[in-house]
């Protein structure tokens, strides 16, 4: 009992703590992206945002003329940056930004990433026998840069890193009843995989045909295909949660993919692309480059009906992805809404619902995953949970030796978290928080799990604070 009773403290905690910063004074909302907004019936269309950095130094840019500078997405010069997602996918333009910014020469860089150093336990009172305890750091750090080509024009190019095969570990951190990759020919189980120090490299390019319409291509080595909502690092409902979901790899897991090129088209606040890549996940080996293959394909529509919003709908064909079971090919299907409201200047409420699945092509399963999560920034102070469901079979949790039927087991996991700005220094925020995990267990893995096993992890985080937009 002494586990729920650590539960309840928690959602407690949560509330009282984030009260000493929730006075409800002004609401004074100054982010806009749309010029017309009188006729809510008639959406008109998004326009690049234009960014309040404050006192902030832009080399070879004068501050009066940064304070005034539009910024549009990087495949679009009709698209508002706020739109850009992970890879080629769209987040809700009312989405706010942390990020260091560059000006110079008609190159416009943006720098960000995440830092979070933890002390990690997945079964804080010994319910199983599968938690394991770490102190680690996951990461990233992104760059992405753009260019105007001629009059209609766009040139950018993506980076992303992570030092997680440093702060991590090469076989990742422990993570209970996840499930993906492999590592010295076992699959990882109860454990996230690091990612790769080369994310992502991309160069991609847009050319405007009409009046809010415009064609973009894109190849990465790495790079991200068109499958999936943003992945969950660069989801503002996410971006204070150090773990990755236990449906990653039922919803978002190929964003990174050795080889992929992307044709896009999109008219208005509507997009279609499709994307032709590697299947095969990425190695064990953290820091090389994988065979690009060409073998898998996905087709995604996305949908901003407003500024708040963000839809899309995506199939991916995936030949392989595994390498502990090359012979399995995967379908998948996914399904996800993202809302975003800014509240005034640097508070918000950031929402993702994602529903994923796939289809296995060697027994002919399909398992499905949903998620619900959520943070709720009031000023420096930050609420934050994630809901999951995912079913996941005996051979996707290695236990094939205990259950040789492959029956399908439930999953449910509901986490609680909170943290505060303690510090922001030259445009950096140095952030302290909490979490816990409740994972609710099937009744036939309670022998090894426990019925309820809690995770729990402290953390501190470094990352880019808050560009203010007006």
């Amino acid at each position: 009992m002494k586990a729920y009773y650590f539960f309840i403290l928690m959602l407690i905690a949560s509330p009282v703590f984030a009260q000493q910063k929730m006075g409800m004074g002004s609401m004074d909302m100054k982010m806009d992206t749309t010029k017309k907004a009188k006729k809510p019936q008639k959406k008109s269309p998004a326009k690049p945002m234009k960014m309040d950095m404050g006192d902030m130094d832009m080399d070879g840019m004068p501050m009066g003329d940064m304070k005034s500078m539009s910024m549009n997405s990087q495949y679009s010069l009709d698209v508002p940056m706020s739109r850009d997602g992970s890879g080629t996918s769209w987040v809700p333009d009312e989405t706010p930004g942390y990020a260091y910014m560059i000006h110079n020469g008609g190159w416009m860089t943006m720098i960000h990433g995440s830092f979070f150093f933890r002390y990690n336990n997945q079964d804080l009172f010994n319910s199983g026998s599968r938690g394991g305890k770490k102190v680690d750091a996951p990461d990233w750090l992104m760059a992405m840069t753009q260019h105007k080509v001629g009059k209609s024009g766009l040139f950018s190019i993506n980076t992303m890193f992570s030092f997680d095969p440093f702060l991590v570990g090469p076989r990742g951190y422990p993570l209970l009843y996840q499930t993906g990759e492999s590592y010295k020919g076992k699959k990882l189980v109860d454990t996230q995989h690091p990612h790769d120090l080369f994310a992502e490299l991309s160069v991609n390019y847009t050319q405007k045909v009409a009046k809010d319409a415009d064609i973009s291509a894109s190849f990465g080595y790495p790079g991200e295909p068109a499958l999936g909502p943003p992945v969950f690092m660069h989801r503002l409902s996410a971006m204070n949660d150090p773990d990755a979901p236990l449906g990653h790899h039922y919803q978002d897991a190929t964003h990174i993919t050795f080889g992929v090129a992307t044709l896009g088209f999109r008219v208005k606040d509507v997009k279609l692309e499709g994307s032709i890549f590697t299947g095969r996940e990425p190695d064990e080996f953290r820091y090389n480059f994988d065979p690009m293959r060409f073998d898998s394909y996905s087709v995604r529509l996305s949908y901003n009906p407003s500024k708040e919003w963000a839809l899309q709908v995506s199939n991916g064909w995936i030949h392989s992805p595994e390498v502990a079971e090359p012979l399995q090919n995967v379908n998948r299907f996914t399904a996800s809404a993202i809302h975003t409201k800014m509240l005034n200047d640097d508070s918000y409420i950031a929402t993702t619902l994602v529903y994923g699945q796939n289809h296995y092509s060697d027994n002919q399963k399909t398992l499905p995953s949903v998620l619900l999560e959520n943070s709720f920034q009031w000023h420096k102070t930050a609420i934050y949970g994630r809901y999951e469901f995912v079913e996941k079979d005996a051979d996707e949790l290695d236990l094939t030796s205990d259950f040789p039927a492959n029956p399908n087991f439930n999953i449910n996991a509901i986490t609680l978290g909170l943290n505060h700005i303690l510090s922001t220094i030259k445009h950096t925020n140095l952030t302290g928080g909490l979490q816990a995990t409740v994972n609710v267990s099937p009744t036939a893995l309670h022998p090894l799990y426990g019925s309820a096993p809690i995770g729990f992890e402290v953390y501190i985080r470094i990352n880019p604070s808050l560009m203010k937009m007006r």
